[in-house]
C-alpha cells in the first residue's frame, strides 16, 4: 500500500510538523527522562484527578526545578493535560509509559543511535558507518555486537528479538509444512529461531552460521540438552565472498538478516546459496519490508531504521523496499515460488527456489 502518494497537511499543519521535528531530539530526551525517572508512573497513578508540581515533586527523585521543566515540555508534547494546576496523563503519556514497542524502539535509539547520529551526514557522505565510533573502534557492528556496553547490547537484542519474535510463530508451520530434515539459519545470531525449530521438530538437524562472537552468544543462549546432536555451529563471515556455505540442505533460513547487507553483498550472499541448494531446497527469506507495512506508522519506522544501518551498522544497507530485495533474488538466479505478508503484524515471507 502507497501511503506516500499525496500532501495531505495543510500549510500551517505542516508548519507545525516542522517544529515538532526542529525540537525532536529534545522532545525525545525529554520523553525518556519523564519515563525513566518514574514521573510519568506518578501522574498515571494520581488518576483522572491528575496531580500538581508539589504533589510530583514528593514521589520523584529530581529538584522541584527539573520536574517543573519537564512537565511543561511533556504538556507541549502531549504527555499531559493540564486543569486547575493538576497534570494527568493523556493517551500518548500512557504508551510512551506502558507500550513495549515504544519502550524497545527508544530504549534502542538511546543507547546504539543516539550520539552517533550527529555524524550521520559524514556517513552518508563517505558510505561508512561514523557514528559507530561512539559505541567502539569495529568496522561494522556486527563485529563489535558481543562486546558491546551491557545497556546498549540489551537494548539492540531487545529491539533486534522484539520483532523476530512476533513472527516467529506463525513462520514456524510454513517452514516445517515440507518436513525439512536439515536447515541452515543463516545469520543466526543469538539462536532464538534455531531453538524454536529444535521445540517444534523433533527430526530436525539445524546448522546455525554466523560470525564467530555471534556464535558464542548463541552458544550461551541456547540450552543444549537434549539438542546437542541436532545443532552444528558454523562460524562464517558472509562478507567473504570466496566462503561457500553448507550443502545439502532442505531449507535455508534468513530471518531479518539481508538488511544488514548492501545489495552487492545481498547478490553475493544469495548467490551462494543458490550454489549450495539441492533442485528442492527451499530458501525462506523473512524481512521487514517498509512497502509491505499495514500501516504508515509502521513504514515511517523502517525508514527511520534505514538510518541507523547507514550511520552506525555498516554505512551502506538499510530496510529495504520488497522490489529491490526481487532485483537481488532474480539477479542470484533465484524465483520466489511463494510470498505472504503479515507473518505476524510486520513482516514478509519469500520462499525461493533456484530459477
Amino acid at each position: 500500500m502507497n501511503y506516500f502518494s499525496s500532501d495531505s497537511r495543510t500549510a500551517f499543519e505542516a508548519k507545525c510538523e516542522a517544529q515538532r521535528i526542529a525540537f525532536g531530539p529534545i522532545m525525545f530526551q525529554a520523553c525518556r527522562i519523564l519515563r525513566d525517572s518514574g514521573i510519568l508512573e506518578v501522574i498515571q497513578q494520581s488518576g483522572a484527578d491528575g496531580a500538581t508540581l508539589e504533589e510530583v515533586a514528593a514521589k520523584a527523585a529530581l529538584p522541584r526545578y527539573g520536574i517543573k521543566v519537564l512537565l511543561e515540555s511533556g504538556l507541549g508534547i502531549g504527555l499531559f493535560s493540564l486543569c486547575g494546576g493538576r497534570f494527568a496523563l493523556t493517551k500518548l503519556g500512557y504508551f510512551i509509559l506502558h507500550d513495549p514497542m515504544t519502550r524497545i524502539n527508544m530504549d534502542v535509539v538511546h543507547e546504539v543511535c543516539y550520539r552517533g547520529m550527529f555524524d550521520l551526514d559524514k556517513a552518508i557522505q563517505e558510505g561508512s558507518p561514523a557514528g559507530l565510533r561512539t559505541l567502539g573502534t569495529w568496522k561494522t557492528f556486527y563485529e563489535g555486537l558481543a562486546s558491546l556496553p551491557p545497556r546498549a547490547r540489551e537494548s539492540w537484542l531487545a529491539f533486534d528479538h522484539f520483532y523476530s519474535d512476533l513472527a516467529f510463530p506463525a513462520a514456524l508451520p510454513l517452514v516445517f509444512a515440507e518436513h525439512p530434515t536439515r536447515l541452515l539459519d543463516l545469520g543466526g545470531n543469538t539462536g532464538k529461531w534455531t531453538l524454536q525449530c529444535m521445540k517444534f521438530d523433533p527430526q530436525v538437524h539445524v546448522t546455525i552460521a554466523d560470525l564467530p562472537r555471534q556464535l558464542e552468544l548463541a552458544r550461551e543462549s541456547i540450552p543444549l540438552n537434549g539438542f546437542e546432536k541436532r545443532i552444528t555451529f558454523f562460524p562464517i563471515d558472509v562478507l567473504n565472498g570466496s566462503t561457500a556455505f553448507p550443502e545439502k540442505q532442505d531449507a535455508i533460513w534468513m530471518s531479518q538478516f539481508l538488511d544488514c547487507f548492501s545489495e552487492p553483498q545481498i547478490i553475493s550472499i544469495l548467490q551462494r546459496a543458490a550454489l549450495a541448494m539441492k533442485p528442492d531446497t527451499n530458501l525462506y527469506i523473512l524481512e521487514l519490508f517498509w512497502d509491505r507495512q499495514p500501516n504508515e506508522t509502521a513504514a515511517f519506522c523502517l525508514q527511520q531504521t534505514s538510518l541507523y544501518f547507514a550511520c552506525i551498522a555498516n554505512g551502506n544497507s538499510q530496510m529495504y523496499h520488497s522490489s529491490d530485495m526481487k532485483r537481488c533474488l532474480a539477479e542470484a538466479g533465484l524465483k520466489i515460488i511463494e510470498e505472504r505478508d503479515q507473518v505476524g503484524p510486520y513482516h514478509t515471507l519469500f520462499k525461493c527456489r533456484k530459477a
